[in-house]
């Protein structure tokens, strides 16, 4: 091999990894690829928050509201979860068995719902027309 064509062939080789390393740090932190772990974590995390949700639901359109509403208000914040397990709002409809997790969000839900319930309300200035 010709000493000029062992260094084109150097200098090219160097070139397709330094693009190849670039393209993969452009990639991975600004575009949008990811890897099968943080995909399978982002998942996870989704499917809890659509069950906190339910489970919200479920404790808002319980039977006897207003004194499940003040029995969750007078339980201590740390005592919430074991609430909400013993009631059985965390199940899925369908499931015997809750998700690993579901009632502490669920209470931070809950919680945010009935502050949102709570607060008043700003009155709206009617629109003047001409």
């Amino acid at each position: 091999m010709k000493p000029e064509t062992h260094l084109k062939l150097t200098h090219g080789l160097w070139g397709v990894v330094g693009g190849a390393a670039i393209a993969m740090i452009v990639g991975f932190n600004w575009g949008g690829w990811a890897t099968a772990k943080s995909t399978q974590k982002i998942s996870e995390d989704a499917v809890l928050a659509s069950q906190a949700s339910i489970c919200a639901a479920q404790f808002m359109n319980a039977p006897s509201h207003e004194a499940k509403v003040k029995e969750f208000q007078g339980t201590d914040s740390y005592m919430r979860t074991g609430l909400i397990e013993k009631a059985g709002w965390d199940r899925m409809p369908g499931q015997d068995k809750a998700a690993w997790g579901v009632s502490a969000p669920c209470a931070a839900n809950i919680e945010v719902l009935l502050q949102a319930a709570q607060a008043p309300s700003v009155p709206v200035s009617p629109t003047v027309q001409n």
